[in-house]
């Protein structure tokens, strides 16, 4: 069983989630190695997740809500009432939520938020 990593974000191909993204895609293989599987979710379309992902390498799973359902299952509110909020959710192998992060304007800090919380997980 591995421990999940599973991130919201606004919009593909827009500069902060485009950063997050590849973010999560540099330090890819970190997560691997604590047992970790990394999941992003936003609202896109599966063609455009597919184009996303292609354009940037990304080697993880792109998830599409395209009616919010998922969002908000896991309560991740908007930001000002009408950005789709960026919340980091890091799952322990008992399918616990484990860790919490939501910051919209600090997209890369995720990454460094998931791996510390990983680390004492793992």
């Amino acid at each position: 069983v591995l421990l999940a990593v599973m991130y919201f974000y606004p919009k593909d191909d827009t500069p902060g989630c485009t950063a997050e993204a590849c973010a999560f895609r540099d330090q890819y293989e970190d997560f691997k190695q604590v047992g970790a599987e990394v999941i992003g979710i936003s609202s896109d379309a599966p063609d455009r997740h597919a184009r996303f992902a292609g354009k940037h390498r990304l080697p993880f799973v792109l998830l599409s809500d395209q009616d919010g359902a998922v969002r908000k299952a896991y309560g991740v509110a908007a930001t000002f009432g009408i950005l789709p909020g960026r919340v980091t959710f890091v799952i322990d192998r008992d399918g616990v939520i484990g860790h919490i992060f939501s910051s919209q304007f600090r997209a890369t800090r995720h990454v460094s938020e998931a791996i510390d919380v990983l680390g004492r997980l793992a």
